[in-house]
């Protein structure tokens, strides 16, 4: 095995996201950010397979804006060997097919590779779709929900896991695996990882380098479209009933407040 791609995002590191009423597009601005952890579990399988494996050059590629080229350093800091940015404002507004044609076009320029690993989904998303449709984009093998992986004679021995327990398959390569986070710890950055990951110089590529038109990509090259955005309502309708002096009063109280929430149709 001689080349391993790697896709990584860079998310939001907090659950307090809003989202753009009019375009239906996450608002990214003002947040922190970082590695999506489950993508993490990516990077250390496929530099597990470089320590195994010497002549394997792993690389990692990601989407997003400028500032996604933090994920592709931290990348190297955890042993990569390469980072790719493809950044343009053309992709702004992706769903995970125009994502997934993005990815899968940078991939054709930068390969062929071997093996390409992803994470289950990502934290800020939740949908788990652009690693299968890398794949399926690419032609290429591709297993899903994966908790071990090995490399004999060209093949992945795949235990892939199920409900009520693990599958095992055999998978001719090239091929594209999605990890869960059950298949390994990732690593922590040592110091000289970090001195790497920051001096290394990271590959940026355009939807011009990538030859897609404006068309397949952002909000016009995505299907999925947001109708609507709402927010749950967290209400609470409670009333304190002390039961200190006078308990049968109390206990009325509680009944009445009982039927009062029947008939909203809480209870």
């Amino acid at each position: 095995m001689e080349k391993i791609a790697v896709l990584i995002k860079q998310v939001p590191a907090t659950e307090n996201v809003k989202i753009d009423p009019e375009s239906g597009v996450m608002v990214r601005e003002g947040l922190a950010v970082e590695v999506n952890p489950l993508d993490l579990h990516a990077i250390e399988e496929a530099v597990r397979f470089k320590e195994k494996f010497p002549e394997t050059r792993v690389t990692a590629v990601t989407m997003g804006p400028p500032t996604a080229v933090k994920a592709a350093r931290y990348a190297i800091a955890m042993g990569c060997d390469d980072g790719v940015l493809v950044t343009d404002r053309a992709f702004a507004g992706s769903d995970t097919l125009a994502t997934s044609r993005v990815l899968a076009e940078t991939l054709r320029k930068l390969g062929p590779f071997d093996l390409i690993l992803a994470g289950e989904r990502a934290t800020d998303g939740e949908t788990g779709q652009v690693g299968p449709s890398v794949g399926s984009l690419l032609g290429v093998s591709v297993v899903t929900y994966v908790s071990k992986l090995e490399v004999q004679n060209d093949k992945l021995e795949v235990a892939r896991a199920v409900e009520g327990g693990h599958e095992s398959i055999l998978s001719p390569m090239p091929a594209l695996a999605v990890v869960v986070k059950e298949i390994n710890t990732p690593r922590l950055c040592t110091l000289s990882g970090k001195i790497r990951g920051k001096k290394a110089e990271i590959l940026t590529l355009s939807s011009a380098d990538l030859g897609l038109s404006k068309e397949s990509v952002g909000l016009t090259g995505s299907p999925t479209k947001v109708v609507k955005v709402g927010y749950p309502q967290v209400t609470r309708k409670g009333r304190k009933i002390s039961a200190t002096e006078d308990f049968a009063n109390a206990l009325n109280e509680l009944e009445l407040f009982l039927s009062e929430m029947r008939l909203e149709g809480v209870l």
